[in-house]
Formats: C-alpha cells, structure tokens, sequence
C-alpha cells in the first residue's frame, strides 16, 4: 500500500495572500509552485489555508516531502482555523 502523498508537506506548497479590492484586507490561500493543482479550465487552482491539511495526491512527481508528514499533519489540522480569517494590511507592509 501507498504512503499517501500530503501536498502541505511538500516544499512546493506555499501560502499567498489574496487581497481585497482596496488592498486594505486579505485572506490566506494555498497553492503548488509547480503548478499540479488545476481546474477543468486550466487554470491554477487555490485552496482555503484551513483546508490544506486535508489535500492529498495519490502520486506527484513533484514530491518533496520536508520531513515526517504524520506529526506535521496531525499538528496542522489541530492548529488551522476553521475558517477564513481576514488580516489587515499593517503599515510598513
């Protein structure tokens, strides 16, 4: 059997920022920097920060895992919010 493939423990995942019109407030999103996340369109997909615990790949390979994903895992979905949480720009930022 397979070890599952858990895309936030990969290297190639990393958090954005996606800002509000106005640029005063954004969210936080995810997505592969190699681009293995798709719509049916084509275009690149993005998920919620809080879901990213639970994004799994039968196989990648783009794969680099940054250590033991169980703990990691475990932590994460303990740690995440259970939905978005809207930040304000800071000044200086």
């Amino acid at each position: 059997m397979r070890e599952k493939v858990y895309c936030a423990n990969c290297e190639h995942c990393e958090v954005i920022r996606i800002f509000e019109p106005d640029n005063s407030k954004y969210v936080l999103r995810v997505k592969c920097s190699k681009k293995r996340w798709a719509k049916r369109s084509g275009e690149e997909k993005q998920y919620k920060y809080f879901t990213v615990a639970r994004r799994v790949q039968q196989d990648c390979p783009d794969y680099a895992p940054m250590g033991d994903s169980n703990p990691y895992i475990k932590n994460l979905r303990r740690e995440l919010p259970v939905k978005d949480e809207i930040y304000s720009m800071q000044e200086g930022e």
